[in-house]
C-alpha cells in the first residue's frame, strides 16, 4: 500500500479561497509586471526560463510549432470547450470552491471540504456572471464529497462526462479546471504521474481528515480554490475532482510543485449517485472493521503511538462477530504492524469489503488474533 505523501512531504487540503485574497493576488502580479526595478525584470526572466505558462515569449523564441504540436493546441481547445462549461464556482460562508454539475437535474458534485458545514450556497456557471442559489443534497466526509443542487436549474445546463478512472494510466495528460484564488474558469495541464495513491487528509477543527484510495497523482497545477473542480483526459471525460496538493515541510510547509491529488470518477459516480437518491451512503465500495478507535501512547518513552485502542465495537459488525470488543488493542491488520488510529484507517483503505483478514490484538496483556470479513464503510 502507497501511503504517499510522505511524513515530509505531506499532503494538505486546498480550503476554499477566500475572496478577498483575489484582489491581493491580482494586484501583486500587476505590478511586478510593470515595474522596472532589477527584482521584477529578474523575476520576469526567472519565468520565461522555467516555461511557467503564460510566460512572456523571448526574443530568441523557438519556431512555431509543427503539425504534431497544432493537433496537441486543438485537443487542448476542444477539451476546454467540452469541460469547462460544466464546471462552476462554489460561494459558502467560509470562502470560495469548484464543482462539476453532474446531471441536467442542478446537481453539483464537489468536495465535502468545500462545503463545509454549510447547507445553502451561490453557484456561478461558467458561462454567466449571475449567483444562482443552491442547497445541500449530502454530504459524505469519509471520501470527501458532496452533492449541492440548483434551487431553479437553467436551461441549457452542461453535465460533465464522467470516465472510466480505473483505465486511467500514467503519463496521460490531462487539464485542470476550476476557480484557484477565485479566479474563475482557469485551465492548467500536466500528465497522470502515479494512480492508486492512498492520500491521507489532515485533520481540521471538525474532526480527522478523510484516507482516501485509489487517488490520481497528477502534476496539472492544483491551487486554493481548485477543490472540488475537474480533472479531464483529452477525451473531454472527466476522470477526477481535484481535491489536494501537497507541501513540502522542509521548505516551511511551502508548495511541492507539480504533486496534486484527484479522487477518482469512480468514486466520485458511486457517491454521488446514492447521495442524489438517498441523501446517505451506505455503499461506499471501501472495506471497514466496525469499530471506533483511537491512538493507544506507549513504548520506552511513554510517548509512541504503540496502537488501535477500540472505544467502540458495532454491533452485529465485523469486529463483533470475530470477538473483538471495547478496550481491546489493535496492533496488526493483514499482516501490517497497527500503532496508531490513522495507520488502521489507511490500511483498511487498501482493502476491499468481503476481504478476510487476520487482525492481532491485546487484551489483559494477552496477545491475540482473530479472523475478520471486513464489511462496507457506511455513511456513519
Amino acid at each position: 500500500m502507497d501511503t504517499s505523501p510522505r511524513r515530509t512531504r505531506s499532503a494538505r487540503l486546498l480550503p476554499p479561497a477566500v475572496a478577498a485574497a483575489v484582489a491581493a493576488v491580482v494586484a501583486l502580479a500587476a505590478s511586478a509586471c510593470t515595474s522596472s526595478s532589477p527584482g521584477t525584470s529578474a523575476a520576469t526572466s526567472t519565468r520565461a526560463a522555467s516555461g511557467v505558462p503564460g510566460a512572456l515569449p523571448s526574443a530568441s523564441a523557438s519556431a512555431p510549432p509543427s503539425d504534431g504540436g497544432d493537433q496537441l493546441q486543438n485537443d487542448y481547445q476542444r477539451v476546454v470547450k467540452a469541460v469547462l462549461p460544466s464546471v462552476v464556482e462554489i460561494e459558502t460562508p467560509s470562502g470560495l470552491g469548484s464543482g462539476i454539475v453532474y446531471d441536467d437535474q442542478g446537481d453539483i458534485v464537489t468536495n465535502a471540504h468545500v462545503v463545509g458545514s454549510a447547507t445553502t450556497f451561490k453557484v456561478t456557471l461558467a458561462n454567466s456572471e449571475k449567483a444562482l442559489a443552491a442547497t445541500l443534497v449530502g454530504s459524505y466526509p469519509q471520501s470527501d464529497l458532496a452533492v449541492i443542487r440548483l434551487r431553479t436549474p437553467p436551461a441549457g445546463l452542461r453535465p460533465a462526462t464522467f470516465g472510466d478512472s480505473t483505465k486511467v494510466q500514467v503519463g496521460e495528460i490531462v487539464l485542470a479546471m476550476g476557480n484557484p484564488l477565485g479566479l474563475s474558469s482557469s485551465v492548467t495541464q500536466g500528465i497522470v504521474s502515479a494512480v492508486g495513491r492512498t492520500v491521507s487528509e489532515p485533520s481540521s477543527g471538525s474532526g480527522p481528515g478523510a484516507t482516501i484510495p485509489n487517488m490520481v497523482q497528477t502534476s496539472a497545477a492544483i491551487n486554493p480554490g481548485n477543490s472540488g473542480g475537474a480533472l479531464a483526459d483529452l477525451a473531454g471525460r472527466v476522470i477526477g475532482i481535484n481535491t489536494l496538493a501537497a507541501v513540502d515541510q522542509d521548505l516551511g510547509g511551502g508548495a511541492a510543485p507539480g504533486i496534486g491529488f484527484a479522487i477518482p470518477s469512480s468514486a466520485v459516480t458511486l457517491i454521488a449517485d446514492q447521495l442524489i437518491k438517498s441523501g446517505r451512503v451506505t455503499n461506499s465500495g471501501r472495506a471497514a472493521l466496525g469499530v471506533t478507535v483511537r491512538t493507544v501512547l506507549g513504548g520506552p518513552s511513554g510517548f509512541q503511538p504503540v496502537g488501535a485502542a477500540v472505544v467502540a465495537v458495532s454491533h452485529g459488525g465485523p469486529a463483533a462477530k470475530a470477538g473483538i470488543r471495547a478496550g481491546d488493542i489493535i496492533t496488526s491488520l493483514g499482516g501490517t504492524t497497527i500503532d496508531s488510529a490513522d495507520t488502521l484507517t489507511q490500511v483498511l483503505a487498501a482493502k476491499s469489503p468481503g476481504d478476510r483478514v487476520k487482525v492481532g490484538y491485546t487484551r489483559d496483556g494477552g496477545a491475540y488474533t482473530a479472523e475478520v470479513t471486513l464489511g462496507t464503510l457506511g455513511s456513519s
